[in-house]
């Protein structure tokens, strides 16, 4: 679905919603840019909230900055999705980005979990037998 600029814009987006550390890959590693593009490819709902976000994204820099999002400095690109990040930071003219920017990070991070860098980061060990559950220890003695 997202082409060019939009594709571009997507990613750099999902880097700096999960960037990489030092114990595993981020968003762009766990191909969670992809994982977004596959589902908004096949949902009208996505195409529209996602779309239409990177362009009030590119509208809010272009207004503010005289650039659009990638084309402003990391400092700008940071101070724009500090200001979106937060329901109350909500202004006539944000409203529309935070609730883009809230979208994208539960689906970026949903990308992120669900792949295999995503649940080696948190430990996750399922789908593995156990010889035994031990629950809880005993308290210590008070």
């Amino acid at each position: 679905f997202f082409h060019g600029r939009q594709w571009q814009t997507l990613r750099k987006l999902c880097e700096m919603i999960i960037p990489p550390d030092e114990k595993s890959g981020g968003a762009l590693e766990a191909n969670a840019p992809e994982f977004i593009d596959l589902l908004t490819s096949e949902n009208t709902n996505y195409q529209t909230q996602l779309g239409g976000g990177i362009h009030w994204l590119d509208a809010y820099c272009r207004k503010q900055y005289g650039k659009d999002f990638l084309g402003c400095p990391d400092a700008l690109q940071k101070k724009v999705l500090d200001l979106i990040a937060y329901r109350n930071n909500s202004t006539s003219q944000t409203s529309q980005g935070i609730s883009f920017f809230s979208f994208l990070r539960d689906l970026t991070t949903d990308g992120f979990y669900s792949s295999k860098i995503g649940i080696e980061d948190v430990g996750y060990i399922g789908n593995t037998v156990l010889s035994e559950f031990p629950g809880c220890p005993d308290p210590p003695d008070a």
